[in-house]
């Protein structure tokens, strides 16, 4: 993952200050990631998400709501009217790098801030909330008796997550007036809605008026297990790996241009981002994922090529076992098989005859359950050797290689 740093000017004139986390190869799409309410943009649940998301190939800018973190201004003094603001200007930022948004994530009072700014960000597909409240006002419960404090005209210090801000009236007024179920109901993009049954914060019933005012299509993930903040480096894994996951349906570009299915008979791999690895592949009316790791320069979001190879020779050698414990009436209750594919020096391999540097080794482990006796256990293991994956990679195949004609 690469990191840039940059600023850009917020809706109050303010310099606000931003990290686009970025993908080693070329970035499939852009996302946008608005905080929680006083958070910042470094907060673990921002940091590992975002550097998640760009493993996956999407680049994810945050940033600073102004008077927070490295940016300037006053925060008691600015309002959800001035975030939903600035996350208007960072999307123009970004739109004026050729890196318009296709994605806007928000956590917490962030997740209604880019709900209320996804209508005035044009290339807006997708939005997506985690643990966001329905009402924006919501988040004046974190003031407590401070609350009242607040003169009708002037400001008072208050206590927020443990931390003093001075904080206007007009700051009060601004969130308790912000609305976004009407805004819900107009959305012109796609929304995933990601949020913790358990979560003291903001309840779950805020999810699901989200849920509700929204129109088709939406979906809804439960973060069993999560705090309200994400804290967990596991938790905010699947939420990025969920992200991507539904993006490639409702966001990306790759997912509108696949092309039709080849005929039976036809694997098709095709690059879904030109210059990267990640592919979509057509067997059989079947739709598949192929990658690579992060650390070879892909985005780990399928099996690698060998995986495969070794997936099939686990799943064709249990079908050849079952097919022939059916047969011959055998007691197998379940069968199961790992494939590990190593390259290995010839040296190392006691029955090879050939003398190649180095070759190819599957090492392939079977569980059987049932009562099966050890002549039963001793013949699968035989019969094993007849998959006919198996002999297919023992043999020495042919490949042709043809050019194909371009696609109309």
């Amino acid at each position: 993952m690469k990191q840039e740093k940059l600023t850009f000017e917020g809706t109050t004139g303010h310099a606000l200050d931003a990290r686009l986390d970025r993908p080693d190869g070329p970035a499939r799409a852009y996302a946008l990631f608005a905080h929680c309410f006083t958070c910042g943009k470094d907060i673990a649940a921002a940091r590992r998400i975002a550097r998640r998301l760009a493993d996956a190939g999407i680049a994810v800018l945050r940033f600073d709501f102004t008077g927070l973190g490295h940016s300037g201004g006053e925060f008691g003094n600015t309002g959800f009217s001035a975030n939903v603001g600035d996350l208007v200007a960072a999307a123009e930022t970004m739109a004026a790098r050729g890196q318009a948004p296709a994605i806007l994530i928000g956590h917490s009072l962030g997740g209604a801030a880019v709900i209320a700014a996804a209508p005035k960000i044009d290339s807006v597909r997708a939005v997506v909330t985690i643990g966001a409240p329905a009402e924006p006002g919501h988040a004046l419960h974190q003031l407590g008796e401070d609350l009242a404090r607040i003169p009708p005209d002037g400001t008072a210090q208050v206590s927020i997550g443990g931390r003093p801000f001075q904080v206007s009236r007009a700051f009060v007024d601004d969130l308790a007036a912000a609305r976004i179920e009407a805004t819900l109901g107009d959305l012109r993009a796609s929304l995933l809605v990601l949020h913790a049954p358990r979560d003291q914060t903001v309840g779950i019933d805020n999810a699901a008026r989200i849920f509700a005012a929204a129109k088709h299509p939406k979906s809804f993930i439960s973060l069993d297990g999560a705090d309200h903040l994400v804290s967990q480096e596991r938790d905010a894994a699947f939420v990025a790996k969920v992200v991507a996951a539904w993006a490639s349906r409702y966001a990306l570009p790759s997912a509108e241009a696949l092309p039709p299915p080849p005929p039976a008979g036809i694997t098709r791999s095709s690059e879904a981002d030109p210059g990267g690895f990640l592919q979509h592949i057509h067997s059989g009316g079947h739709k598949l994922t192929a990658d690579e790791p992060t650390d070879v320069g892909g985005t780990d979001q399928g099996p690698a090529p060998y995986d495969f190879l070794a997936a099939g020779l686990a799943s064709c050698t249990a079908m050849t076992l079952r097919l022939y414990a059916r047969r011959k009436g055998l007691p197998l209750e379940h069968v199961s098989v790992e494939v590990q594919h190593d390259r290995i020096h010839a040296a190392d391999c006691e029955t090879c005859e050939e003398t190649a540097a180095r070759i190819d080794r599957f090492t392939r482990r079977i569980r059987m359950e049932g009562p099966l006796d050890d002549t039963q256990r001793k013949r699968l293991l035989e019969i094993a050797d007849r998959c006919p994956v198996h002999r297919t990679l023992e043999a020495q195949a042919v490949i042709v290689t043809e050019e194909a004609a371009a696609m109309a």
